[in-house]
């Protein structure tokens, strides 16, 4: 797969930008919080019964799930913005529909459709990644990986006041309107990306995916209710692993599939997916369990009794340190690395939850254990973009980012269905209401702890990032990738790009291409023609440059030592040594 721009240049980017983004993942994100102040009374609301008014829920979660890799991958083809701007506006459609309706299918459609946005999350992370300049981009992409979390906990206090003094409708009629000014402002503010992957969508592979996650994520979160050793869920989960390894197969044999899994199956890669499914995990235990344990009356002899509100307003600074948190990500990232980042916010995540263990007896301990919650949440979820994007080509940003939240996804689901199976078989009974129960809170939290145990182990298996790759990361601006590339090239080549008369030719595409076909690096070329690129690993590339006015040009080269390789690249189809 290579990596192409459009006929129009790029509008720098501008101070907005990165505001504007955050914000309408933000606005994403409350769509997975929107309910939860209301979500006991919900087969109430709704004339059903309790195991059908889970389909809300799920129903969300199953679309976001499907979304979210399959808008990346057509932000990488089409245009990321345009991308972020159709997913806003079914979340939109999905809102009005929920805020217009009381039946349970009208209102299962809606929540479907509102799951879309979801994919906003990745695709902001790529346009992020295209435009931003070296000294921008990691603090925001921080900030964009984070808005998930900020988002859910921002939601939840101001979801509960208007659940609590207003009809429940008017949750959808905000979070439309809310829809509606992140459309606007990406309008005004956010640039379209100029780089595009080249290739054609993947339709066979789309329609496989879905099936293989549906069948997957609807026994893990329904399988409360229907039972673990049920007939159905078992069949699902085979189901499951049936069609995910059809879909894996075809997916090795096409040019531009939708997820390149030879990419995927990278160490780096690998392994950070994997990480990021135990942080999903660890940052939904604690939205499951303070919430209750706030809510329980006091005569239970553990809860706080606190009212819905209240509740809200102890979470809130969950996703306010999140939010916090990216600035001081970025500084920790530039001297040690997003991978030593990932291991320090993994290691706050336990001490977190470990000291959580015995801070449950009041209100102002839950806000402590979300501060600190916050802070390890929001250092990890920092760091994964960049790990991702410091092992991937540019034009495969938006769908590995996308596979990357996906993950995430998968791992709060599974948080969901585990720690619910754990409450409900802790639970005792109070006049006839199954009450969760200290025991089933603490086991909880060790749960959580035991899953970033997991991850810890995980991210200490990451390979430390050389410095080229680190380079790599700061340049993913196409606008500032040679400049940057100009302050420290361990290994690769260097020259200038020319025409035929031996005239510089300024931002020129040059793009490194790797023995197998895939793309190693690219770069624009500085006003005086300048160029360079690192090579991840030494041995044979192609140097393909190409500009407007100027005819293609394919040079092969290798790379055999620790030293830069000085090659001039003349347009349309010479090469001149340097």
């Amino acid at each position: 797969m290579t990596l192409s721009t459009t006929d129009r240049p790029a509008r720098r980017a501008g101070a907005a930008v990165v505001p504007v983004l955050a914000f309408a993942g933000i606005v994403v994100a409350v769509m997975q919080t929107l309910l939860v102040p209301v979500v006991k009374d919900l087969p109430q609301l709704l004339d059903t019964s309790p195991s059908n008014a889970t389909w809300v829920l799920t129903s969300t979660l199953l679309s976001g799930a499907v979304a979210t890799p399959i808008m990346g991958r057509l932000g990488d083809l089409y245009g990321k913005r345009r991308m972020l701007i159709l997913s806003l506006a079914v979340m939109v459609v999905g809102a009005l529909v929920s805020a217009l309706t009381s039946q349970l299918l009208t209102m299962i459609a809606g929540r479907t459709l509102q799951g879309f946005a979801m994919g906003a999350i990745p695709l902001g992370i790529g346009l992020m990644r295209d435009m931003l300049p070296r000294e921008r981009l990691s603090s925001a992409m921080a900030l964009m990986s984070s808005s998930i979390g900020v988002g859910g906990g921002l939601a939840l206090p101001a979801a509960a006041l208007v659940a609590q003094n207003t009809d429940w409708h008017v949750l959808f009629y905000g979070a439309a309107g809310l829809g509606a000014v992140a459309i606007v402002l990406t309008l005004i503010a956010v640039p379209e990306s100029p780089l595009r992957a080249r290739g054609s969508f993947d339709l066979p592979g789309a329609l496989g995916l879905t099936a293989g996650l549906v069948l997957l994520l609807l026994p893990v979160t329904k399988g409360s209710d229907w039972g673990w050793g049920s007939g159905t869920t078992l069949g699902l989960f085979a189901a499951a692993v049936v069609v995910l390894l059809l879909w894996g197969l075809m997916e090795l044999r096409l040019a531009a599939p939708l997820v390149d899994l030879r990419t995927t199956a990278r160490r780096e890669v690998l392994l950070t997916n994997l990480a990021s499914i135990m942080v999903g995990v660890s940052f939904y235990v604690v939205s499951l369990v303070l919430p209750q344990l706030l809510q329980l009356p006091a005569a239970t002899g553990y809860g706080l009794g606190r009212s819905m509100v209240v509740a809200g307003l102890c979470m809130a600074p969950l996703g306010l340190t999140m939010m916090f948190t990216a600035p001081v990500y970025a500084r920790l990232s530039a001297r040690y690395g997003p991978r030593t980042t990932l291991i320090i916010g993994l290691l706050v995540i336990a001490l977190g939850y470990g000291g959580g263990l015995g801070l449950m007896d009041a209100a102002w301990q839950t806000v402590i254990t979300s501060v600190v919650l916050g802070a390890g949440i929001g250092l990890a979820y920092s760091s994964l973009p960049a790990l991702i994007i410091g092992a991937v080509p540019a034009s495969e940003t938006g769908a590995a980012n996308g596979l990357n939240t996906l993950m995430r996804s998968i791992g709060t689901s599974v948080s969901s269905a585990v720690i619910g199976m754990v409450l409900a078989n802790t639970a005792h009974d109070i006049g006839g209401v199954a009450v969760p129960t200290m025991h089933g809170f603490r086991v909880s939290f060790l749960i959580a702890t035991a899953a970033v145990a997991v991850g810890l182990v995980l991210a200490l298996f990451l390979p430390r990032q050389r410095p080229a790759a680190r380079l790599q990361l700061r340049a993913s601006s196409e606008e500032d990738a040679n400049a940057a590339g100009a302050e420290e090239v361990l290994r690769g080549f260097r020259g200038r790009v020319l025409d035929a008369a031996g005239a510089p030719v300024a931002r020129a595409k040059v793009t490194l291409i790797d023995r197998h076909g895939r793309q190693a690096g690219a770069t624009l070329s500085a006003d005086d023609g300048g160029y360079t690129l690192a090579v991840p690993a030494q041995g044979p590339y192609v140097l393909a440059a190409r500009a407007a006015g100027h005819g293609p040009l394919a040079h092969a080269a290798t790379h055999t030592g620790d030293r830069p390789v000085d090659l001039d690249l003349s347009l349309p189809g010479e090469t001149v040594s340097a």
